[in-house]
């Protein structure tokens, strides 16, 4: 691939244009709002000059609901020599740009599973699909050079090729995407009108579980409303658990014992449920989930502090495979969690004292 047409310049555009002038491709912006290419280009996403000729792969990055008209628009005008989406719905575009009189041999649907809370191109990143997967959904009427070329740009923004069904990729963004954006909110959402004294106690565990809840509204009702079927559906079965749970919780207010031990095993029942289902988890680079041992350091929240951690870390020769960071309420203080493997706990500990470091036990 030597020349790309991005449209739309948003998070997952410009970070796309930024993989690929990264990787020598020359990308040209666009987008109906003439503010973001020319922030895209100033950022080193490509340029906002149209391309002279048609180029090798044009990217469509836009609302699901206009996906299947620029396709099917920037077809007619011979735009480019193959077309994709990276919307996060596939089964209604492809359906909507067949009823538009599309030609779907040059298209191919995808799907980068990757994001941030953060919208528009200043939130964007070159690096924001490495290892991630990336959904592709072409059809037996797919050309094989349209395929080709969506690998190939899979491959500059090193993401993972997944090959789906795009009605079963629905179906799945319903339970792994979209229903956790919309519980987050449903969460989020009782800290509305929470007394401050309540909302003061905060801690990771709340900000963990309404982390998705900062994304931008208006973007998801443009998704949600390309795939409510299935999102309801997933929402439904949660809905049943819920009445359940609660069924059980109120169990264990009543005074007859085995009434309490009856919602005792409903609690534990979704509680055992939820860890077998969390242990299905991906790990690191879609790989298997791996069990990994937390060593606690507290820290003072100082510039600096945490890039110290990781150079004594590497000093050790260990790696930390992930981190959390729990700040105490009212202090400029927190804990950070160092996630590494059981083997490379002691190495950790030992080193880190020996720098000063105190550990939690």
């Amino acid at each position: 691939m030597r020349t790309a047409l991005v449209l739309g310049t948003g998070l997952i555009g410009t970070s796309i244009g930024l993989a690929l002038t990264g990787r020598g491709v020359r990308v040209h912006l666009a987008d109906t709002d003439p503010d973001r290419p020319r922030t895209a280009a100033a950022l080193g996403a490509g340029t906002d000059d149209p391309p002279g000729a048609p180029v090798d792969l044009a990217v469509i990055a836009v609302p699901p609901a206009a996906i299947a008209g620029a396709v099917a628009q920037m077809q007619r005008r011979g735009v480019a020599r193959a077309y994709t989406d990276v919307g996060s719905v596939k089964g209604g575009p492809r359906r909507e740009l067949g009823a538009l009189g599309g030609e779907p041999a040059t298209y191919l649907g995808s799907h980068p599973m990757a994001g941030r809370e953060r919208s528009g191109p200043l939130a964007a990143t070159a690096d924001l699909f490495e290892g991630r997967p990336w959904v592709l959904t072409p059809t037996p009427e797919t050309d094989t050079e349209a395929l080709n070329l969506v690998l190939e740009l899979v491959a500059l923004c090193r993401a993972v090729p997944v090959v789906m069904d795009a009605d079963i990729h629905d179906r799945a963004v319903a339970l792994v995407s979209h229903a956790p954006q919309l519980l987050s909110s449903l969460l989020a959402a009782r800290l509305e009108d929470a007394e401050e004294s309540a909302v003061r106690l905060c801690g990771q565990g709340m900000r963990d579980v309404t982390r998705l809840a900062a994304s931008e509204p208006r973007m998801w009702l443009d998704i949600l409303g390309a795939n409510p079927g299935p999102v309801a559906d997933v929402l439904t079965e949660v809905a049943a658990d819920l009445d359940e749970t609660i069924r059980s919780l109120r169990a264990l207010e009543a005074a007859d014992e085995a009434k309490r031990a009856d919602g005792a095993r409903g609690v534990e029942a979704v509680l055992r449920r939820g860890n077998a289902g969390r242990e299905r988890v991906p790990g690191k680079h879609g790989t298997a989930p791996a069990a990994y041992e937390t060593v606690a350091v507290p820290i003072s929240d100082r510039p600096g502090e945490l890039a110290r951690i990781f150079a004594d870390a590497g000093r050790a020769g260990v790696n930390i495979e992930d981190v959390r960071i729990e700040h105490a309420t009212g202090q400029q203080a927190g804990l950070a969690q160092l996630m590494v493997e059981p083997a490379s706990a002691p190495v950790l500990i030992e080193a880190l004292r020996e720098r000063g470091w105190s550990i939690r036990t």
